[in-house]
């Protein structure tokens, strides 16, 4: 089970409030103002600053 349509459409980014999108993979959710991407662990998007990686362009 993925993460779900509902909760992708309110979450964002906890440092810059941009909203956040699915990685190609499905492994991660990114911003795209701060360019942080979110673990997703067992199907629980892991939205704490400290967990994320900035990925470069």
């Amino acid at each position: 089970m993925a993460v779900s349509k509902e909760l992708l459409e309110i979450l964002v980014c906890p440092l810059c409030k941009t909203p956040v999108s699915l990685t190609p993979d499905n492994l991660g959710l990114k911003c795209a103002t701060c360019r942080r991407v979110y673990p997703i662990r067992d199907d629980i998007p892991v939205m704490l600053v400290d967990e994320a990686r900035i990925e470069a362009d």
